[in-house]
C-alpha cells in the first residue's frame, strides 16, 4: 500500500474554482455527490489520486498557481479532479483544487 497522509485542508486555487464549486452544488447534485466523496477521499489520504508527470502540469499553472506537483482524481462518467499538493508547514498538508473537467476537455488540456 502507498503513502497514506491525510490533508489537514482542502482549499480552491482560487475564487473563479471556488464560484465554480457553489454553482456546481446549486445545479448538478449526482456531480456534487462525487465531488464531496473525492474531498472527503483526498482529506483523508491526501495522495489517493493519480501524480501525473511534472512534464504535464500546464505551464500556465505552475505560473498562476506556483504548483510542482499534479495529481488526478478519477471522477464517474469520465470526470477528472485536478489538485495540487501543498506544505506551508512542515507538519501541514493542504490539497488545493486546481480544476475538474470532463474527459473531451482533459484530453484537450494534457494534449491526448
Amino acid at each position: 500500500m502507498g503513502i497514506i497522509k491525510p490533508s489537514d485542508d482542502v482549499i480552491f486555487a482560487d475564487e473563479n474554482i471556488r464560484e465554480a464549486w457553489i454553482r456546481v452544488k446549486e445545479t448538478d447534485p449526482e456531480l456534487t455527490k462525487h465531488l464531496l466523496k473525492a474531498k472527503d477521499d483526498i482529506k483523508e489520504n491526501a495522495f489517493c489520486g493519480i501524480q501525473l508527470s511534472k512534464d504535464k502540469i500546464p505551464r500556465e499553472w505552475i505560473q498562476k498557481y506556483r504548483i510542482n506537483n499534479l495529481w488526478k482524481y478519477d471522477l464517474p462518467n469520465a470526470w477528472r479532479l485536478l489538485y495540487s499538493i501543498t506544505t506551508p508547514t512542515k507538519v501541514e498538508i493542504i490539497s488545493v483544487f486546481l480544476d475538474w473537467m470532463d474527459h473531451k476537455e482533459y484530453d484537450r488540456l494534457f494534449g491526448y
